[in-house]
C-alpha cells in the first residue's frame, strides 16, 4: 500500500506535530514553512520559556476556553496534557509544573521545545521546505491534490494539513493566508479579533507606573451600555441607559503599561473587554487593591495606623499599604497633598482612600492592535470541522489545526495544548482515513 502525500503548512505547535504523527504512521509528510526557522513563534512563548500546558483535570481545562471549548473534548481525550508531557520527557527533556498547575522545560527556554520537535521531525523523515508561502490550493472533484507556493511550485498533496496560525505577532509569519484560502473554499470565518491583549486607559497616570506590577489584587470590569439617544461625537459621553454588565476577576497581578494595564488577569479578560468596546460602550475598570479585607477593616487598620504616626505624613504612612512607586500617583488621584500630616487628614479624605483602595478606577477606550494581541480570536467556524477528525466538512481531505480554528483560552498552557492536540489529531487522522 503506498503512503500517502500529507502536506502540512505552517511549523508551530500544531503543525509540527501533524507532522511528527503523520510520519510517526509512515505516510510521506511535507512540512511548508514561509520563515527561515521552525517554530518562530513557539520560540516567544511564555516570555521566551514556553508555558506548553497544564496540568488541571479535563473539565476544569475546558472551561478556561472563552467559548467552543467542548468542540476540543475529542482531541483532549485523544492526546492531553499527561501524553504531550510524556511526548517530551521520553525524549530526554525534564519538565517541572509550577504554581497554578503551568507545565515549563526545566531549562526554562522555549528552544527547547523546538529543538525536540525539530528532532522529530528529522528522524521521521519529514520533508521540510522552509521560506515557502501558501498561494493557492488545487482540488480535483472537491478533494485535495495539492498546492501553489509562492515561487511557482506545485506540491502534490492527498491530505493536506493548513496550521498557519492566527494574525497576532505577524512579524512571526502569521498573516492570515489561511484564513483566506478556507473562506475561497467557502468555509465560514469568524471574524478575526485580539485575544490577550492589553488595554489603553484614558488616564495618563499609568505612564508614571510603567512596568510596576501589582499582586493579590482583584479587578471588576463594567460596561456602561449606552442608548442611541446619547451617543454622541463629544469626547465625554454623560447619559447611560440600557443597564450595564460586570466582569469580576479572581484575584491576581495587574502590570501597567505607558499605555495603560496588562497582566494576567488583564490579558485573560481582554477578549470580552474587546467585544464590549467594538459596540461604542463605555468601559472602566475599577482596581481593588486590598481585596482580602472589607471596608471596614481597612477603616480599623487606617485608624490604627493614624493614630500611631500622627506626626508622619500622609506619603509616608501610606508606604506600609501600597508599593512604593504607587503612593503619589493615590495621593494625587485622591487629591490628598503628599507632605499632609497624618493628624490633619480629614474623615472625608480618610473615607476617600479607603474607597480608593477598593476600587481605584480607568476608564478603558480600546484594545490594543490584534498584532500585539497574544492570541487570535476567531477563524475557521467549528461548524465546518468535523471534532473526531480536524477534517473539513467540505473539502475531502483538508484537516484544520492550531490557532486558525474559532476556539481560544486563557493564559496558562491552555492554547498551547489545543494547538498540540488538534494537530496529532489532524495528523493521525490524515493518515488513516
Amino acid at each position: 500500500m503506498n503512503a500517502k502525500r500529507i502536506v502540512v503548512v505552517g511549523a508551530g505547535p500544531a503543525g509540527m506535530m501533524a507532522a511528527i504523527r503523520a510520519s510517526e504512521l509512515r505516510q510521506d509528510v511535507t512540512l511548508i514553512e514561509k520563515n527561515p526557522i521552525l517554530g518562530k513563534k513557539l520560540l516567544l512563548s511564555g516570555k521566551g520559556r514556553c508555558n506548553l500546558t497544564n496540568a488541571c483535570d479535563l473539565d476544569s481545562f475546558l472551561k478556561r476556553f472563552s467559548k467552543n471549548g467542548q468542540f476540543l473534548r475529542d482531541a483532549f481525550k485523544k492526546f492531553f496534557h499527561l501524553d504531550l508531557m510524556r511526548f517530551f520527557e521520553q525524549r530526554g527533556l525534564k519538565l517541572k509544573t509550577e504554581r497554578q498547575l503551568r507545565v515549563f522545560p526545566q531549562t526554562n527556554r522555549a528552544n527547547s521545545i523546538v529543538e525536540v520537535l525539530k528532532k522529530e521531525l528529522y528522524k521521521n523523515k519529514v520533508k521540510i521546505i522552509y521560506r515557502a508561502v501558501m498561494k493557492d490550493i488545487f482540488l480535483q472533484e472537491n478533494k485535495i491534490k495539492g498546492l501553489l507556493v509562492a515561487d511557482g511550485r506545485i506540491i502534490p498533496a492527498d491530505r493536506l494539513i493548513l496550521a498557519t496560525g492566527g494574525v497576532s505577532y505577524s512579524f512571526t509569519g502569521s498573516t492570515g493566508e489561511g484564513h483566506e484560502l478556507a473562506r475561497k473554499l467557502g468555509h465560514r470565518i469568524i471574524p478575526l479579533r485580539p485575544g490577550l491583549v492589553p488595554l489603553e486607559t484614558r488616564q495618563q497616570y499609568p505612564n508614571l507606573l510603567e512596568g510596576l506590577t501589582l499582586k493579590n489584587i482583584r479587578l471588576k470590569f463594567t460596561l456602561l451600555q449606552i442608548s442611541n439617544a446619547n451617543r454622541s461625537s463629544s469626547k465625554f459621553v454623560t447619559g447611560f441607559s440600557d443597564g450595564k454588565k460586570e466582569i469580576i476577576s479572581p484575584i491576581g497581578e495587574l502590570l501597567f503599561t505607558h499605555f495603560g494595564i496588562s497582566g494576567p488577569l488583564v490579558l485573560s479578560l481582554s477578549g470580552e473587554i474587546a467585544v464590549w468596546l467594538k459596540e461604542n460602550n463605555h468601559v472602566y475598570v475599577e482596581i481593588d487593591l486590598k481585596p482580602a479585607l472589607s471596608k471596614e477593616q481597612l477603616r480599623a487598620r487606617l485608624l490604627r495606623e493614624f493614630k500611631l504616626n500622627s506626626k508622619k505624613t500622609i506619603k509616608n504612612t501610606l508606604k506600609s499599604f501600597l508599593p512604593k512607586r504607587l503612593v503619589d500617583v493615590f495621593l494625587e488621584v485622591a487629591k490628598i497633598l503628599p507632605d499632609k500630616k497624618v493628624s490633619q487628614i480629614t474623615q472625608k479624605e480618610r473615607e476617600g482612600l479607603i474607597s480608593l483602595f477598593k476600587a481605584m478606577r480607568l476608564d478603558i477606550i480600546k484594545a490594543r492592535p490584534i498584532d500585539e494581541a497574544m492570541i487570535t480570536r476567531g477563524g475557521v467556524s467549528l461548524k465546518d470541522i468535523n471534532p473526531r477528525t480536524m477534517e473539513s466538512r467540505i473539502i475531502k481531505g483538508l484537516y484544520f489545526a492550531g490557532e486558525m480554528i474559532d476556539v481560544d483560552a486563557d493564559t496558562g498552557g491552555f492554547n498551547l495544548q489545543a494547538a498540540f492536540s488538534t494537530g496529532y489529531l489532524a495528523g493521525e487522522n490524515a493518515a488513516l482515513n
